[in-house]
């Protein structure tokens, strides 16, 4: 099964090697046929600390790396990081 690649930004990077990513996707309402923007914040791993709040990422559907974390940062698309 292929792992799930999402884009979005980084909102927290105050913990060591977790940043918080903020996804947006838009979704259509079933009914009224009209795009909703639906968010949600996924906790993802960042080895060596370079994601900085602002940061556009993808992150990578891993295996459980804490109670809360099962993602990885795959890609830094802000040029450098830290």
């Amino acid at each position: 099964m292929p792992k799930r690649i999402l884009e979005g930004v980084v909102t927290s990077d105050s913990r060591d090697k977790t940043v918080t990513v903020l996804v947006t996707r838009r979704v259509m309402h079933p009914r009224y046929k009209k795009y909703l923007n639906v968010s949600k914040k996924y906790h993802a791993h960042d080895e060596n600390n370079q994601c900085v709040i602002g940061d556009h990422v993808s992150i990578c559907e891993n295996r459980p790396i804490s109670k809360t974390k099962c993602w990885v940062v795959s890609e830094n698309h802000t040029n450098g990081g830290k």
